[in-house]
């Protein structure tokens, strides 16, 4: 009597095959119950609540079936001119006397809000008109100024050409770099021991105390405290070198800046 022998790759193959075949059937028939079950309770859902549950409909859909319109455009938002000082003082003066302390405290702020603007604009007509041949964009001038007093005062003006290279250059209070500055000035001995390639390290501008940064991904960054919470920084993109830096920052009339800002 012969004996036929099969080869193990093929049982094996053959075991797999049918593996595949049963998952797959499985799967089929999981998800067929799986949507037998969801329509039946939104059926049942329905019934109970009168609201639609949308089985099978995306986002848009079920928004749309609300019937609540959506949006396609507005005339948006008009810009508001910086509070008026004078008249300003007068409310406060006027709440004053009344005894409404509230409001004559909200009138001084605003009022000291309307000094902020009007010394940003100031500053900003002092800024070079070009840097590193690099010409100011005026229309993205920006002075801000969240709340009254000068540590919440910030002016910023951008050059860039027309390709991709560009100068940031921010005048207050700049949270975001304040910390890293503080810190740098109080470690600096020990962070320059360090053996490896810095990628910040200290510098003057015009004889200011000032340390600069470099990374990959957003260039050259060289920050001057003026004061106790001010400070200038510029953020400079696509950058040849440090030197590039150095001759733009020092190019800025920083001793009149610091004037103006009451810091010197």
């Amino acid at each position: 009597m012969k004996r036929i022998f099969f080869p193990v790759c093929f049982v094996t193959a053959l075991t797999l095959s049918n593996d595949c075949y049963s998952q797959g059937f499985l799967k089929k028939m999981k998800d067929k119950v799986n949507k037998t079950v969801d329509k039946a309770l939104g059926n049942e859902v329905e019934k109970k609540t009168g609201i639609p549950t949308d089985q099978g409909t995306n986002n848009s859909s079920s928004s749309s079936s609300s019937g609540k319109p959506s949006n396609k455009g507005g005339g948006g938002l008009s810009n508001t001119e910086p509070p008026d000082v004078k008249a300003q003082m007068a409310e406060a003066e006027t709440a004053h006397g009344a005894k409404n302390y509230s409001d004559a405290r909200y009138s001084l702020q605003q009022a000291l809000m309307g000094v902020e603007i009007q010394l940003g604009r100031q500053i900003l007509k002092s800024l070079p008109a070009t840097i590193v041949a690099l010409p100011a964009d005026t229309l993205q001038d920006k002075v801000m100024s969240t709340q009254w007093g000068w540590s919440n005062l910030n002016i910023q003006r951008v050059y860039k050409n027309g390709a991709d290279k560009q100068l940031t250059v921010s005048i207050g209070n700049a949270g975001i770099y304040s910390g890293l500055a503080n810190m740098y000035f109080a470690n600096a001995t020990m962070m320059e021991a360090n053996g490896e390639k810095q990628n910040f390290k200290q510098v003057r501008v015009k004889g200011n105390k000032a340390i600069i940064q470099y990374e990959d991904s957003k260039g050259y960054t060289l920050i001057v405290p003026i004061g106790q919470t001010s400070m200038i920084v510029w953020e400079c993109i696509n950058f040849a070198n440090e030197q590039e830096v150095m001759t733009a920052a020092n190019s800025f009339d920083i001793d009149g800046i610091k004037k103006m800002l009451g810091e010197q």
